[in-house]
């Protein structure tokens, strides 16, 4: 029998961000993938969730006694352009829950049906994206990047009509600190209601940062605590080359984790133009792009809170700017640090020869289009002098072992090496294969890529195809969709 305790503690104290709602029914519903760790985590029995009862629940259509699901509003800048009411057009906050280590963590729902925010939408998901959600952000927790985490993905038995024509229906039930956005401050500050406001800004600090109540002014500490976060977490992308691919203001979290894996993908071949997205035409969320894209949304938080920071509108924007001013030096700092930690360089190397040949690697990278991930990973077997595959990956090799020999002489660790630069991530076309082969009823290539996946730092035999980027040399030409 499945116990569920759910708290509507987001509904209680937020009402006003908050409409009732249910998931539509899915009478053929099918449990496609179910992250058995993770429910353990949350205090849920995998097994019940396997049964009949459990896969309603998943689905939304078995809500358990004392829960109040609602579908939760917001607002948010959409490539630049400022939309008054977004909120959750597709998907359901059944409530939160106690995780094992005592932390609050909302169950959420991803296209379980319209609501009143579906602006014209079917608000419903298919198979192929909601797997693809499963398995980009079970890879980045895997990396140990902050992340929203998918529980289980559910075929409810339906189809949605996309341009591709009808697809196979999907719920993808996901874990998240919580799913406070940008956005849910801009509508909070745009409804004129400063008491909402600041039960808006009390809910985040005590879900995410605590420690901003005991400070001298807790808003303005609640606000250096979301740059923090953001600046560390956009850091940790540029890292491992993931592209969000939709760095809207409402998939912006107040937590810092990243959220709602839509046109998103992993860079192959270096270039800090990549966009992946179908939408992105002028590639304003790029790669490259992304540290001044989380920078501007942070500006708009920081609008949307400037009441909260003083009663003098002037003041209040001089802390605003000062607060902001904190991103860009936080974010080079983690930026660096992770760059310093791949090349495996000690502590004891200085700033100035660590920047060289961080910027000469990355020009390489660059000129060539060279493979950001078999690049870092095969680099600590350069440091063993035991490999000679990754100097073939760059066209001007003569420059690579230029640089190499300068490289070497500061005594890089591989052993560290290997504890942060990964043999695995998602790779494209494996990514796509397998999502093909499950939307025709086939879930082995997903679940072989999901448990490669599953430690990214461990190199395997027999994984070689899963460590190897794709077999295309335009990486620029592979598209994402977001899958509404």
């Amino acid at each position: 029998m499945l116990r569920v305790d759910l708290d509507d503690r987001f509904a209680r104290e937020l009402p006003e961000l908050a409409v009732a709602w249910r998931a539509e029914e899915a009478k053929d519903a099918q449990l496609l993938v179910l992250n058995a760790p993770l429910a353990t985590e949350l205090g849920l029995d995998p097994a019940a969730l396997r049964s009949a009862e459990g896969i309603r629940f998943l689905t939304g259509t078995a809500v358990p006694e004392g829960a109040a699901p609602v579908s939760q509003a917001y607002a948010g800048h959409q490539f630049g352009a400022y939309s008054p009411l977004l909120g959750d057009g597709r998907a359901l906050l059944l409530g939160e829950l106690v995780d094992a280590g005592g932390a609050l963590r909302d169950l959420h729902l991803k296209g379980s049906g319209r609501t009143p925010f579906a602006r014209g939408g079917d608000g419903l998901a298919a198979v192929g994206p909601m797997l693809r959600e499963h398995v980009v952000s079970e890879s980045m927790h895997a990396l140990g990047i902050p992340t929203t985490r998918s529980l289980a993905v559910v075929a409810t038995g339906r189809f949605v009509r996309r341009e591709e024509g009808w697809l196979p229906g999907a719920v993808l039930a996901r874990v998240a600190s919580s799913h406070l956005r940008v956005g849910t401050f801009q509508l909070a500050r745009s409804m004129g209601d400063v008491a909402l406001l600041r039960r808006l800004a009390d809910h985040a600090i005590a879900r995410h940062a605590p420690r901003a109540a005991e400070a001298g002014h807790p808003y303005l500490a609640l606000l250096h605590a979301v740059i923090s976060a953001q600046a560390a977490l956009v850091a940790r992308w540029m890292l491992v080359g993931f592209v969000h691919g939709v760095m809207n203001t409402d998939n912006m979290t107040i937590s810092g984790e990243t959220i709602d894996y839509g046109p998103c993908a992993f860079m192959e071949g270096y270039d800090p133009e990549t966009a992946f997205s179908s939408i992105d035409d002028r590639g304003r969320y790029a790669y490259g792009k992304q540290p001044a894209i989380a920078e501007w949304n942070l500006a708009r938080l920081a609008e949307a809170m400037l009441p909260l920071l003083a009663d003098d509108q002037q003041r209040a924007l001089e802390l605003a700017v000062e607060a902001l001013g904190a991103f860009a030096p936080q974010y080079r700092e983690a930026w660096s640090a992770g760059m310093r930690a791949k090349l495996g360089l000690r502590g004891d190397v200085d700033d100035e020869s660590a920047t060289v040949v961080v910027d000469e690697i990355l020009a390489l990278l660059e000129s060539g289009r060279v493979d950001l991930t078999s690049c870092f990973r095969g680099l600590s077997s350069v440091a063993r002098g035991l490999d000679g595959s990754t100097r073939d990956l760059f066209a001007h090799r003569a420059a690579f072992d230029a640089w190499a020999q300068r490289w070497l002489a500061l005594g890089p660790d591989a052993d560290a090496m290997d504890r942060v630069n990964p043999a695995y991530v998602p790779r494209n076309h494996l990514v796509e294969e397998a999502l093909a082969a499950a939307v025709d009823g086939d879930l082995v290539p997903l679940e072989r890529l999901t448990e490669a996946l599953r430690r990214p730092f461990d190199e395997r035999e027999g994984l070689e195809r899963y460590a190897a980027p794709g077999p295309e040399r335009s990486f620029r030409d592979y598209r994402t969709y977001c899958g509404t």
